[in-house]
């Protein structure tokens, strides 16, 4: 078994995290830190000629900049080396490695790329750089495929060729048949690299798996301090370290990572949280793009067994293309879930005849105006319909339910004695539980598939109510989005997007209310941005 070496790229991998604003302090204490502890490479950040100079930022626009940041510091017995995303620097901003601070190169890019991304590590080699090849998202390789960059990185021969599991996809097992292909078919001098993320927390398993593989090559691994990096996080540089102490005789200086972690990392770790969670857990088990995930969470209508059920949707050659368009085609689609809903709007119908009804929703109103809408319940007896949710202070005679994620955090409610007589009217969207609905409604005939949000509740309730032949509606806590979401009763309730489209929203509904007048009578007992 051959060398085995230690890289850190907190500076580059952990910069997604705060937008590379390091600060200067905490770029130069970082450094000092690592190269104090015998790190055997430290990545100190990207080159991308799309960003300005800034001392305070580990992104930079060309090999001088480098210089500027970091010229004056002892590198120790480290080696050097920067990142070029491939595409983002001409290599006219690459002065010659004899002129430059840094000693190598890392150039990431993707399957579709090899080709010009290979030739161009050809050029920064001629440059006098250790050149790593890097092969993000190397999970969507197939062996074939690795074989053809394989035969690019030995007519080139790169100082390494490094597997990125971008998506942390990687188990033990998958990562130990990538390592044969390659290690079997790549020429003998060019170290075999490895860097993890740890979406399905084997981040550091994956690692210590690359150390162990048996083989005559150099192999080099990656880490960050305290796992810094986008998404999941990195496997953590100062575990690797203590396990290649023990393991392979290393001498890292652990205490120098731990200090650097407490004094330039924890803050931003404070500030942006890292590391293992759900949202991309369920992005890795389904092999999807992040950003997938991401925008059906942000919907808060969907259970996570409809959300994986969409995933599972997604092509194959679509997952981790990131197409925003078909993910919200398919989630529509979904939605949907077409029924013949006639029965149930005749029966619906019936019960509303005649009656006045209070429509409740989440709003704060609810609780500030309580005695009006006590007053107003008094007086007019109305049918009372809560929409997603159970209200504390009003019993309602329905429940109005288009979104899983409500329904599912209102089974306690629903299934409390107290409320078993409350009839629930379903849009043809959710699933079933262990209790039927009573009614159930078409999504698509009372959704508006041109708004940027079609499926608003409180304008698919009163469609509802205007189907039935309902001629009066009032309204109680829909007091309109704020960007603070002051006016949510029960801030569990509130939406993580309000803040970019309360407005929005809001103008929506207020031009809702414009069309269907003629249509039912809306009055607001509570105070509504809407009501005007």
């Amino acid at each position: 078994m051959k060398n085995r070496y230690l890289l850190d790229c907190t500076l580059r991998d952990g910069g997604y995290v705060n937008d590379w604003e390091f600060g200067h302090d905490n770029l130069v204490n970082i450094f000092e830190r690592l190269t104090a502890s015998g790190a055997d490479v430290i990545e100190i950040g990207f080159l991308d000629d799309r960003r300005c100079f800034d001392i305070n930022r580990s992104i930079m626009p060309d090999t001088d900049s480098i210089e500027r940041i970091y010229g004056k510091l002892d590198r120790r017995n480290a080696m050097i080396v920067g990142m070029i995303d491939y595409g983002t620097c001409d290599i006219k901003n690459i002065r010659p490695a004899d002129e430059s601070y840094i000693d190598g190169i890392r150039v990431i890019f993707k399957k579709h790329n090899m080709h010009p991304a290979m030739e161009f590590c050809r050029l920064v080699k001629e440059l006098g750089y250790k050149v790593f090849s890097q092969l993000v998202s190397v999970t969507s390789y197939s062996d074939e495929e690795l074989l053809e960059v394989i035969g690019l990185a030995n007519e080139i021969e790169p100082y390494a060729l490094s597997m990125v599991d971008t998506y942390g996809l990687l188990n033990p097992v998958e990562l130990k048949h990538i390592m044969n292909v390659i290690d079997t078919n790549l020429k003998p001098g060019i170290v075999l690299g490895f860097h993890a993320h740890n979406n399905f927390q084997l981040g550091y398993t994956n690692t210590t798996t690359a150390l162990d593989y048996e083989t005559e090559r150099d192999i080099l691994v990656d880490g960050t301090l305290y796992g810094m990096g986008k998404s999941a996080g990195n496997a953590p540089l100062e575990l690797v370290a203590m396990y290649m102490n023990e393991h392979y005789g290393k001498e890292y200086v652990v205490t120098e990572m731990q200090e650097a972690i407490t004094t330039s990392v924890m803050d931003f770790q404070r500030k942006s949280p890292w590391g293992y969670q759900l949202f991309y857990y369920i992005a890795a088990s389904n092999r999807v793009h992040p950003d997938y995930v991401s925008y059906l969470m942000n919907k808060r209508t969907l259970s996570i067994t409809s959300i994986n059920d969409i995933l599972k949707r997604i092509p194959e050659e679509q997952k981790l293309e990131k197409n925003m368009k078909l993910v919200e085609e398919l989630y529509m689609e979904y939605q949907k879930n077409e029924c013949d809903d006639s029965g149930d709007i005749k029966r619906l119908s019936d019960a509303l005849a005649d009656r006045k009804i209070l429509m409740l929703g989440p709003g704060a109103g609810v609780s500030r105006c309580g005695d009006k809408i006590r007053e107003y319940i008094d007086r007019e007896s109305p049918l009372i319909i809560s929409v997603n949710y159970i209200n504390k202070l009003f019993h309602p005679d329905y429940m109005f339910i288009t979104n899983n994620t409500r329904f599912l955090q209102s089974a306690g409610r629903l299934h409390d004695s107290a409320n078993a007589d409350v009839k629930l009217i379903a849009s043809s969207n959710l699933t079933r539980n262990d209790r039927d609905f009573d009614y159930v409604v078409n999504y698509s005939s009372v959704i508006d598939e041109e708004a940027e949000f079609p499926d608003n509740s409180m304008c698919m309730l009163i469609r509802v109510l205007i189907k039935c032949g309902c001629r009066d509606v009032a309204l109680a806590g829909f007091d309109g989005y704020t960007p603070d979401n002051v006016n949510y009763f029960d801030i569990d309730k509130a939406y993580s997007f309000l803040n970019e489209k309360a407005e929005a929203l809001n103008a929506y509904a207020i031009e809702f209310f414009k069309g269907i007048k003629g249509r039912i009578e809306v009055s607001f007992i509570t105070p509504s941005e809407y009501d005007k």
